[in-house]
């Protein structure tokens, strides 16, 4: 994999380190969720049989890949998403890192690709981060997203796993995935993943998004903020939004779909519900009916991206449910709550955050 840099905002001496005195004032008020070339990535490379060795930062910038390579001809890749926060205190810390690391592992178990250790793929996102710091957004104007890719880049025109592997660490300054409460259609006609274990729901591969396309497509040419898909099984049961898992509520009980292959066992999604059980709420992860969503007081969206989201409405066919939103909703309280944990306003008693400057 050759590796071809790109011109940024800031002049790099002889060493390639940033010269902050000639980078350009970035408008934190204008981020959006789309990708900001920052200044440098992680790499790291595995043969196939041995074991990750450590990477390297090198400059942002374009790859270049043999098109035999098995992510191109046959998907053989997953990633992980998370992000770096700015503190209170002007500290930048991660959050969870090493969940993102176990759930890589398990991805890359499945696809037969070899993973870098929970302590590699740790290292890689702090390089990744410091590195990069400069495009931490201030605290309350964003967050560094940052996206590790594990992917078969050995050439092969055999369905066989790739001779050789590569780890890519990468970074953008995002804000709010969606803006303001979602208002979702459930799809009936095409599945995000086959039910039970058989299928890649319950990993992060890259072959699962591309397959929500013509769904979310249709759906926001009609207005709507997202697709909500059933279970390909009975076609009865919710399983996740596109790129978020969805929790409802009912009194004082929350449930949500049970991580049973088909659903992804997102952090965000782990995270809420033990707040939740702190807060005293009854919390169930279990199969449900699209007639108990539509009956439900409250429906909210968790991802990395998403943070913690309101739905405000539910469409399929031609019923139409709606449901608490605002600032004393439920998914507002939990979402201050997991805010306030990430950027240091409350407590950390769970030792979730890793401060990494």
């Amino acid at each position: 994999m050759t590796l071809h840099s790109v011109s940024g905002n800031c002049e790099r001496n002889s060493e390639s380190v940033v010269d902050v005195e000639n980078c350009t004032d970035i408008n934190w008020d204008e981020l959006g969720f789309n990708p900001v070339p920052t200044d440098f990535m992680y790499v790291m490379k595995c043969a196939k049989g041995d074991n990750f060795a450590e990477g390297s930062l090198v400059p942002f910038g374009n790859i270049e890949i043999n098109p035999f390579a098995t992510i191109f001809n046959y998907g053989q890749g997953i990633f992980e998403g998370l992000k770096a926060y700015r503190t209170e205190d002007g500290h930048i810390v991660l959050f969870r890192p090493e969940q993102n690391a176990q759930r890589m592992k398990i991805g890359a178990d499945r696809f037969c690709m070899p993973s870098p250790s929970i302590d590699q793929f740790i290292n890689a996102v702090k390089q990744t981060a410091l590195a990069n710091k400069r495009w931490v957004p201030p605290l309350g104007k964003g967050s560094l997203y940052i996206r590790p890719l594990l992917m078969g880049t050995g050439a092969s025109l055999s369905v066989v796993p790739a001779p050789e592997y590569t780890l890519l660490v990468y970074c953008s300054p995002v804000t709010n995935y969606h803006k303001g409460a979602l208002n979702l259609k459930v799809e009936s006609k095409f599945y995000r993943a086959i039910s039970g274990t058989g299928g890649t729901g319950g990993i992060k591969s890259v072959t699962n998004y591309a397959p929500v396309y013509a769904a979310t497509t249709a759906a926001r040419a009609d207005g709507f903020s997202d697709v909500l898909f059933l279970d390909s099984a009975t076609g009865k049961n919710i399983e996740e939004v596109s790129a978020c898992n969805v929790f409802v509520v009912k009194g004082n009980s929350i449930c949500t779909p049970e991580t049973n292959g088909a659903i992804l066992p997102g952090i965000t999604r782990k995270s809420i519900i033990e707040i939740a059980l702190d807060l005293g709420y009854q919390v169930m992860e279990r199969a449900i009916s699209l007639e108990e969503m539509l009956d439900a007081d409250e429906v909210f969206c968790t991802g990395t991206a998403v943070v913690v989201n309101s739905v405000s409405s539910v469409t399929f066919k031609e019923t139409r449910a709606e449901y608490k939103t605002g600032a004393e909703s439920l998914s507002q309280k939990l979402r201050k709550i997991l805010v306030g944990i990430q950027t240091g306003s409350i407590e950390d008693s769970r030792g979730w955050t890793v401060r990494i400057d």
